[in-house]
C-alpha cells in the first residue's frame, strides 16, 4: 500500500495544517482553486450539524408500541402452534424434522409478527424512471400482506422520497443519451469476461482516466458493482496482522470487507476524534495482542457522507490524526461524490484539502451518476496493485459498456465538459455563481428529486440553482 507521507501533526490540531495544504497547488486538471486562493477554505470551519432528538413522549410510545406488538406476536405464535390460526410463514418440511434447522423460529419473529403488518409500505414495484415523480404498480393482498397480487392499474405521478437519484440523471431517454445508445449498438449489453481476461474495453480505460481527472488523482479503477467495490477490495489491501479502525456507522459493504480481510477490527464512536485517537495511540503503543509486534498496517475506514444520518465526516481532523500516527485513510464517497463540494468532487473538495491526504478514494456511480458500479482511486502504484490483486478484477464480470458510457456522460456533465458550460474569454463577464452549475440543470431541469435538499446532500450552489429553476 502507498506510503501515507507527511510529518506528524502537533497534537492533531488543525491550525498546523495550513502549510501542508498550501505547500503545492492542491488542484490540477481544472479543479476549482477559489477556496484556497480567497482564503475561504472550509478547512478551518467546523462542520456544525444538528440532529433533532425525539421528544420523550415519542420515544415512550414507540417502545410501548414495540412492546405491545411483541406480546401480540407471542400470542399469535401460540395460536399458530396449536392450529387455531393459519401459519403462512416458512416452516421445515415434515420429512426434515430430525435435521438441524436451517434457522431458528425466533429469528423470523419480527418479520412474521411486526413487519408483515406494514409490509405494503416497502418493496413497491415502480414502472418508470426514478425521477422526482414516478409511476407505481398497484397491488393488493388477500392474506394480510403475506402475498400480493397486481391489479393491473398504474398509479401515476407518485412523489419520490426514497430514491438516491441525487442529481436526477437517472431519467427517461432523450437526445442527450445518444452516446449511451451508440455504445449499446457498438459494444452490446455485456462483456462476458473479467477485467483480467477479455473484459477490459477502451470505454473502461476512458472512464478510468476521466475519474482520475475528476478526482485530481494519479489513477483510478472501476468495478461493476458498488457494494463489491468495498467488500472485495478491502481484503486486497489489508489482512492478518493489520488493524482496521472503523466508524461505528459505516455502511454494510465496509463492514463486510473488513470482516473478510481477516484483519483485526476496532470500532470508534461516530465522528468522535477522541475515540479514534485513543485507538490509534493504543495501537501504536501496544501493537498486536499477545505478541506486541507492531501492526503491519493501520487503516482508517470512514464515509464522506453517512447514508443513514446524513452527517459529514470530520475529514481535516481525521487527516491530522492519520498523519500523526502514520496510518492509512480509506474514504467511501458513495453519497458525497457528485453532490458535495463547489464542483461536486466530494468531501475532499468540500474541505478544500489536498487529494494526497487521502490514501484510498472509493465511490459509487449509483447515486449522483444515475448508473451502477464503483471506483477505487489514488496513487498509481495503489491502483496497479489492485488491478493485479482485486477479487473483483479477477472474478467479477466487467462493467457493462452502456453503463460506462452513461457514467462518462454524467461526469462530463458535472465537469462542464459536455459543451454546456463556456469558459469566459477576454472582456467577457464571468458567469454568476448561481449559473455556474447550469451544466447540471441543462439536462436534469425539474427532474431533481425533492429529497436532495431534504437530506442536505448537495452544497449551497446546487441548491440555489435548483430553486432558481423551479
Amino acid at each position: 500500500m502507498v506510503d501515507p507521507g507527511g510529518g506528524a501533526v502537533c497534537n492533531g490540531t488543525l491550525h498546523n495544517q495550513s502549510d501542508h495544504c498550501h505547500r503545492k497547488n492542491c488542484t490540477r486538471n481544472g479543479m476549482v482553486k477559489e477556496a484556497q486562493q480567497n482564503g475561504n477554505s472550509n478547512f478551518y470551519k467546523p462542520v456544525v450539524e444538528s440532529f433533532e432528538e425525539a421528544p420523550l413522549h415519542v420515544m415512550v410510545f414507540t417502545y410501548l408500541g414495540y412492546g405491545i406488538g411483541t406480546l401480540f406476536g407471542y400470542l399469535r405464535d401460540f395460536l399458530r402452534n396449536w392450529g387455531i390460526e393459519k401459519c403462512n410463514a416458512a416452516i421445515e418440511r415434515e420429512e426434515q424434522k430430525d435435521f438441524v434447522p436451517l434457522y431458528q423460529s425466533f429469528e423470523n419473529f419480527y418479520t412474521r409478527n411486526l413487519y408483515m403488518r406494514i409490509r405494503d409500505n416497502w418493496n413497491r414495484p415502480i414502472c418508470s424512471a426514478p425521477g422526482a415523480l414516478f409511476d407505481v404498480m398497484e397491488r393488493v393482498s388477500d392474506d394480510y400482506n403475506w402475498t400480493f397480487r397486481f391489479t393491473g392499474r398504474i398509479i401515476k405521478d407518485v412523489i419520490n422520497m426514497g430514491s438516491y437519484n441525487f442529481l436526477g440523471l437517472a431519467a427517461k431517454y432523450d437526445e442527450s443519451m445518444k452516446t449511451v445508445k451508440d455504445a449499446l449498438e457498438t459494444y452490446g449489453l455485456g462483456v462476458g469476461s473479467t477485467r483480467h481476461e477479455m473484459g477490459t474495453l477502451d470505454k473502461h480505460k476512458e472512464l478510468e482516466d476521466l475519474v482520475a481527472k475528476f478526482l485530481n488523482v494519479e489513477a483510478a479503477m472501476v468495478f461493476g458493482m458498488g457494494f463489491a467495490t468495498n467488500s472485495m477490495n478491502i481484503p486486497a489491501l489489508v489482512g492478518k496482522g493489520c488493524l482496521i479502525l472503523s466508524d461505528e456507522l459505516n455502511h454494510a459493504s465496509l463492514v463486510l470487507g473488513a470482516r473478510l480481510s481477516g484483519a483485526t477490527i476496532r470500532i470508534f464512536k461516530h465522528n468522535n476524534m477522541q475515540s479514534l485517537e485513543k485507538l490509534l495511540r493504543d495501537a501504536v503503543i501496544y501493537g498486536q495482542p499477545r505478541t506486541r509486534r507492531a501492526w503491519k498496517k493501520i487503516l482508517i475506514l470512514v464515509e464522506g457522507i453517512y447514508s443513514m444520518e446524513g452527517s459529514i465526516v470530520r475529514l481535516p481532523q481525521i487527516v491530522a490524526l492519520k498523519k500523526k500516527y502514520k496510518a492509512y485513510l480509506y474514504v467511501d464517497e458513495a453519497h458525497s461524490i457528485g453532490s458535495l463540494g463547489p464542483t461536486g468532487r466530494g468531501v475532499m473538495e468540500f474541505f478544500a484539502m489536498d487529494p494526497r491526504d487521502i490514501d484510498v478514494f472509493m465511490g459509487t456511480f449509483t447515486k449522483s451518476f444515475g448508473a451502477s458500479g464503483g471506483y477505487i482511486a489514488g496513487r498509481k502504484d495503489l491502483v496497479d496493485y489492485l488491478r493485479a490483486h482485486s477479487h473483483s478484477a479477477a472474478y467479477a464480470t466487467s462493467m457493462s459498456p452502456p453503463i460506462a458510457e452513461q457514467i462518462i456522460r454524467a461526469m462530463k456533465l458535472i465537469m462542464g465538459l459536455d459543451g454546456t458550460t463556456q469558459v469566459p474569454g477576454p472582456g467577457i463577464e464571468p458567469t454568476p455563481p448561481a449559473v455556474e452549475v447550469q451544466s447540471l440543470n441543462h439536462w436534469i431541469a425539474k427532474e431533481v428529486p425533492m429529497h436532495i435538499c431534504l437530506n442536505q446532500f448537495v452544497n449551497q450552489a446546487i441548491c440555489t440553482s435548483i430553486v432558481h429553476n423551479t
